[in-house]
């Protein structure tokens, strides 16, 4: 099951990633993501759609 909202720990796992790293690009604003109180969150959609911009060579 793949949730729609996933933890920076489920992004990481995901793309097999440290979760320091995954923390970063969505602190940084590089991966998109929101903030619930202090936990930050990913929309799959989000994630797949940033995942096609890498795939085609997109600076992010």
């Amino acid at each position: 099951m793949n949730p729609e909202i996933m933890t920076i720990s489920q992004v990481a796992k995901y793309l097999q990633i440290s979760e320091m790293t995954t923390y970063k690009l969505v602190q940084d604003g590089k991966m998109p993501g929101f903030k619930i109180g202090r936990h930050w969150r990913v929309k799959k959609d989000d994630l797949d759609i940033y995942i096609e911009k890498l795939k085609n060579g997109e600076r992010i």
